[in-house]
């Protein structure tokens, strides 16, 4: 059971319906090894009904071991292993073992030991095994012969065993206090062991199941602070001057990446240094951007259609995922395909005044306007097209359902980011340039979410972009307000018709993908799991409902916004990015290899 159980217990855990206690364990071991991943490299959690002599006994979840030999001479000694290794991650490791009974001599051993060691025998008496023994408070390193280490132990204290992976030594403690350096030049993947010998030893276990009786934490931030001092004594002698344009090159990139253009100014000029790509084209990805970030997909892909041609055609795979995230939109009923056939439907476009337009070669004169005639534009693709526009698209074209209003364009979105109180501000600058109002509205500006949180709000910034919450907080609101439980597609049948009409289509545009370029297996999930959302009275709690998260339309955004920038022979990732995955793969890859250090040179300690 506990080879089972161990290590199944990481991430989101609390979520999960475990009992208290073992959340708990979970909550203090994530605490206390943050840089140990649990799915590679599981923590020890308790003993292993595998690996033991059989003299061994088990009880209290794994966490309880007793004698149950004859006990007559060292032959009878007998020793359990932990159900994992100590991850080198770790940095630094501890568990404790209280002695519930020193049973008839109390002949016991707590330590360490390596896969494959005779289990017959007590921790220290062996190569790669190490114990520090009760009867007679000797440490035993890879020898039957000890040396004085420190006070014998018996029934009440509690032991404690404290692995440092950076420097490969191992010390002791008793009730709370340590004893000193025990062992040096210790191997790696060492198991947490505990030996018996005598009738009647009993002794317990602790993981973290509860809190341990020496200050353990208060050790490892000495270390912290000697690793984290080490780093930032590294020597950068002549070549500060270069480091610095590097780093704000790459500071510079990070910002126009992202949209913060006007950001991404004010920095190019008190750094001097250049902007590699022209403000409107900026914007426009910023504009794109925000429309997958709002759920309107279609319009999204209408806008990259129009700005960036050929684009989606040359990648298949984006458009698929974007057309599959359009259909989880129309589910959610946030997408302009199901929005046009109510107006009152949710974030309809009510929500969303005008804004100024996609790109300079649409005149401002149709930023504002919210025609209902013969000439407005009809739901195409899951996007705004008019009667005069022609797809040449080589993938069948969604069909347009029959009616809508020009306040769905791309065109029409709502940009701005101050809140209603700000109108009265904007009526006061009425008279500056359209250019300078778009700057205004359009900028994402990253100084006000320290850490990337926006403090007191549920806003979030990952990996740079936005949120739905921040880009429609007035919106939000109001459809809290109207529509207080979610229907299908807004609750609009005509819309349902149109969801289901675009859901054959998108059938089609699959088949059509795979005789073209072969059976895609992600394709085929991403189809599988937006159709499922049908199959559910209510799509929002059920077990494919995850996908109506607008957090899910991040990653959808992020790829959109690499393809225009890899169109426009610009770095698809910035690289501030790319060096930060680098660094986090370089401590991986250093856990990997035993060196401890890893654990105390997190890359998000220096990102505050």
């Amino acid at each position: 059971m506990a080879d089972a159980g161990a290590g199944s217990l990481h991430g989101g855990d609390a979520a999960l319906p475990y009992p208290p206690e073992e959340q708990e364990l979970s909550q203090r071991l994530r605490r206390l090894y943050p840089a140990v991943n649990q799915e590679e490299t599981p923590l020890p959690r308790s003993w292993s009904p595998k690996d033991k002599y059989n003299y061994i006994g088990l009880s209290q979840g794994n966490l309880r071991v007793h004698y149950k030999g004859h006990g007559k001479n060292h032959k009878d000694a007998a020793s359990v292993r932990a159900t994992h290794p100590i991850p080198a991650a770790c940095g630094i490791y501890y568990f404790e073992v209280k002695i519930v009974s020193k049973g008839r001599d109390g002949y016991m051993g707590i330590g360490l030991s390596a896969q494959g060691v005779n289990m017959n025998r007590l921790p220290g008496w062996d190569k790669h095994s190490y114990g520090y023994h009760g009867d007679d408070g000797h440490s035993f390193c890879s020898s039957g012969t000890g040396q004085p280490y420190g006070p014998t132990f018996t029934t009440g204290d509690v032991i404690g065993c404290c692995v440092n992976l950076i420097n490969n030594t191992c010390f002791y403690t008793k009730n709370g206090h340590s004893l000193g350096i025990a062992f040096t030049d210790l191997p790696s993947n060492l198991y947490p062991t505990v030996g018996l010998q005598t009738p009647g030893e009993i002794v317990d276990a602790n993981f973290g199941q509860q809190p341990f009786v020496f200050d353990i934490e208060d050790y490892m931030r000495e270390w912290r602070a000697k690793i984290q001092s080490t780093i930032k004594r590294f020597p950068i002698g002549d070549r500060l001057g270069e480091w610095q344009a590097m780093l704000q090159n790459m500071v510079s990139s990070y910002l126009v990446h992202h949209g913060y253009c006007s950001t991404a100014t004010a920095f190019a000029r008190v750094t001097d240094t250049t902007i590699q790509e022209e403000q409107t084209s900026i914007k426009n990805r910023q504009r794109i951007q925000k429309l997958v970030l709002a759920g309107r997909v279609g319009e999204a892909i209408e806008a990259t259609q129009q700005l960036y041609p050929g684009l989606l055609e040359h990648n298949p795979n984006l458009l698929f995922m974007l057309k599959c995230r359009q259909f989880v939109e129309m589910v959610n009923g946030t997408d302009s395909e199901v929005r046009c056939f109510s107006a009152r439907s949710p974030r309809s476009q009510d929500s969303y005044p005008g804004s100024p337009s996609l790109s300079p070669r649409h005149g401002s004169s149709n930023s504002h306007v919210h025609s209902t005639g013969a000439d407005s534009p009809t739901c195409s693709n899951g996007v705004m097209s008019t009667k005069s526009k022609q797809s040449h698209s080589k993938y069948p074209t969604l069909s347009s359902s029959s009616s809508s209003s020009s306040s769905s364009s791309p065109s029409s979105v709502n940009y701005s980011e101050s809140n209603s109180t700000d109108s009265t501000k904007s009526q006061q600058h009425s008279s500056t340039s359209n250019q300078e109002t778009s700057d205004s509205e359009m900028e994402m500006e990253a100084e006000h979410y320290p850490n990337g949180v926006l403090e007191n709000s549920s806003t979030r910034i990952m990996n740079g972009t936005y949120k739905h919450e921040d880009i429609l907080q007035t919106d939000e609101s109001s459809m809290e307000d109207s529509c207080p439980q979610r229907q299908l597609c807004g609750g609009n049948h005509a819309a349902t018709e149109r969801m289901i009409q675009f859901g054959r289509e998108l059938q089609m545009l699959s088949e059509q993908l795979c005789r073209e370029y072969g059976k895609n297996t992600m394709h085929k999930k991403m189809l599988q799991d937006a159709f499922s959302l049908l199959a559910y009275s209510d799509p929002w709690n059920c077990p494919v409902g995850q996908q109506l998260d607008p957090i899910q339309r991040e990653p959808v955004c992020a790829a959109l916004n690499s393809a225009i920038l890899e169109s426009q022979n610009l770095p698809k990732q910035p690289p501030l990015m790319l060096a930060l995955g680098q660094a986090s793969e370089c401590l991986r890859l250093m856990a990997r290899v035993g060196l401890g250090s890893c654990s105390f040179a997190r890359v998000d300690d220096y990102l505050h």
